[in-house]
Order: structure tokens, then sequence, then C-alpha cells
């Protein structure tokens, strides 16, 4: 058995169109193969650990003999957001997939919030979080109307200036949005976004909260922590869970900050059971606004950052390294999330010689792997690959 796991997702970090990634719009998709063809890419210890042995990527070959086990997973469950792809990393598939509003929210929901929150609101359409702000940040500084928005996912944003609303009356009128949400229109995540600046210069800042509902079921994290085990979060994790099966969390400003505090989290505590990392700057800041070079530049950061990892973990660690969904930035007609399946390695120091974990079917097949090597009692959905990690199934 092992004493404890890192989880580190790369938010949107795809490798491939999955099968039915047509029926989403996503066909051709491909995050890190297509950044690769339009911006460069140099990922050495990736390629290391076998990123060119699960994918053809310009100027990545395979490698002779991986460091890390390496594989792909397709996601199961029948959507390609954040808050799914991480309920089925943790073992829950979701079988039906939350509501979305490509046309803006119906009167009738629009109408109810503006007078729960005593204030008009602006915009109510579908709209890239940057674009929406030089539209209607001025107007809304003007006349204090919070900017409603969303986009191909199932989320409720909600803008508006730091001095205009202040940010504790920013996350009430969304907490207010997120108890009205229910039923037919129970959206995935009312989203608070807070942005500074003049017109013009308008910056959103770190201080976004997600209002997300809870997990439709026990995921691996509600196990772990029942079974007298901590699960440590890093980024938006408490957020994606609604704070379920959470023991402590610490948020981040960057990608930066992130790996720092995880590599904090994996040095400084000795608590068995689960640090669980989003790395959200992939997906929020260069995929969705198609930015292949700054998505690049992003890899190549993590990248530099793998051998740190490698040392930092003890040899009753495991580490994993994948994503939760596309989010192709050369895709240009479309700033969306893409229906991709996502890259899986595996390194830990007491593990077998890597090799091929070949494609898994669902995400949840690290539930179950991890559930295994915990030793724990866990309804989780997926199948365990953990003979294969510890040698004891060739």
């Amino acid at each position: 058995m092992f004493k404890r796991v890192i989880i580190v997702v790369m938010d949107s970090v795809g490798v491939g169109a999955l099968p039915d990634a047509a029926e989403y719009g996503d066909e051709g998709s491909n995050t890190i193969g297509n950044i690769a063809k339009k911006a460069g890419l140099n990922l050495p210890n990736f390629q290391k650990w076998g990123i060119g042995n699960i994918i053809p990527i310009d100027g990545i070959p395979p490698a002779a003999r991986p460091l890390a086990f390496w594989g792909k997973m397709a996601e199961e469950s029948h959507a390609k957001d954040t808050i799914i792809g991480h309920w089925e990393i943790a073992g829950a598939i979701t079988e039906n997939p939350f509501p979305t509003y490509p046309h803006g929210f119906p009167p009738e929901v629009i109408e109810k919030y503006e007078a729960a929150i005593g204030r008009k609101t602006l915009g109510n359409k579908a709209a890239s979080g940057t674009e929406i702000l030089k539209e209607l940040g001025e107007e809304h500084m003007r006349t204090g109307s919070p900017i409603v928005y969303t986009s191909a996912d199932s989320v409720f944003q909600v803008a508006a200036h730091e001095d205009i609303i202040p940010i504790e009356e920013l996350y009430r009128i969304c907490q207010v949005a997120r108890d009205q949400l229910i039923g037919e229109h129970n959206v995935s995540r009312v989203i608070a976004r807070p942005f500074v600046g003049e017109p013009g210069n308008f910056k959103r800042t770190d201080r976004r909260h997600d209002f997300s509902v809870a997990p439709l079921k026990k995921t691996l994290l509600d196990y772990v922590v029942g079974s007298g085990m901590k699960v440590l979060g890093v980024g938006k994790i408490e957020d994606i869970f609604a704070g379920h099966g959470i023991s402590e969390n610490k948020k981040i400003h960057d990608n930066p900050d992130g790996i720092r505090k995880t590599l904090d989290y994996i040095g400084d505590t000795d608590e068995p059971g689960i640090i669980f990392t989003n790395l959200v700057d992939f997906d929020m800041l260069y995929g969705h606004r198609n930015d292949a070079e700054g998505y690049r530049d992003a890899l190549e950061y993590l990248d530099g950052k793998i051998p740190d990892f490698m040392s930092a973990v003890r040899d009753d660690d495991v580490l994993f390294f994948t994503a939760d969904h596309g989010c192709d930035p050369t895709m240009t007609s479309s700033t969306d999330h893409s229906r991709e399946y996502v890259p899986l390695f595996v390194y830990g120091k007491k593990l077998a010689e890597p090799h091929d974990l070949g494609v898994r079917r669902s995400f949840a097949d690290i539930a179950a792997t991890i559930r295994d090597l915990l030793g724990i009692e866990a309804d989780v959905a997926g199948e365990s690959f953990a003979p294969i990690l510890t040698g004891e199934e060739k």
C-alpha cells in the first residue's frame, strides 16, 4: 500500500478528439498536438515521461524508455467541462449533462434574479469573458448593473468592477443566483468574475469564486476523508467539489503559485491521503482566448518543474498528471472547451518499470486505482490499473 497520492490536473490539456467529438462541434481538436504545429513546443521532461508515446507531436519524439507510466483516457460522462471532468476523475460518472444557454438565460431566470438582488443586469448572452468586459465594462461602471453572461459550459457568470460592486457584495449576489438556479436551471457553476481597471484596460482579478453544485454522488474524496485520511486541495478544487471531501484548500494566483503550493504540500506535510491540484491558467488564460503561444509558454514552464516533482515525492507517494477536457486554442471558430482524450502519467519511486497504460475507458479509472493504492473501501466507478503500477499484473 502507498501512503499518499498527488493528482495534478492540467486544466484543458487535451491530446486529441474523442470519437464523438463531432457531436460537440469539436472534430479535429487536439490541444497539445495543434499547439505544437502552430506555435512549436519544447517539452523535454514530458518527453522523457512519454508524452510523445501517447500521440504524435511535432518536435517531440517518443521516448525509448519513459520515466513514467503513460496513456490517455476517454471521458465516459457526456460532457466536456471542468466540473464533470473532475468528478469523473474522482470516480463519479455524470449521466446527464447540466443545462447550457447558448442564447442567454430565459426571461423568468433573469427577472427573478434582478428582483432578488435589487439591480438590473447587463449582457445575458454567451460571450468571452474578456470580450464582454470590452463591450459592457464601461456601461457597468456607469450604471452599477452587474454583467451576466455564460459560455458553451453550464455556467452563470457575474462580472463586476471591484470599485463598483465590492467583492463581498459580488459574492453575495452570486450566492443568490446559486440558490435560485435549481431544478431545470441547475447550472453546474455560478462564477463571480471581479475585475479592475479603466475602460480600454480592464483586467480580471484572481478573486474569482466558483459556486458549484455539490457532486451528485459520493466521490473518492469523500471516502478518503471518511477513512481518516486528508484531502488537501490546491487551486479551485474546493470550489469544484463544493467543499465535499476536502480537508483543506489553498487558493492560488496562477499556475506558478499552484505549482509552488503543491510542492510545499508534498514537502511540508506528512498526512496520508490525497493532494489534489488544478492548474487553471492553461484553460482560463490561453485556451479560451485562442492564445496558442501563451498556452505553449505555460506548458513549457510546467515542463521545467517536472524534475522538482520527481525529486519531491517520497517513496510511499504516487504522482498522477492528467487533465479534465481539452480547450484547443488553434480552433479559431471557437473559444470553448473541446471534447478530447486527456493524457495520463503516473510516476512513483517504488512503482514497477513504466510502460503503456493504453487507452482508458474512463477518467474514473484514476479513482479506482487510487482506492486500491491507498487500501481503502470506496464505491467508485472505473477500472483499477493499480496492479499494473505495482507490477502484480504484467
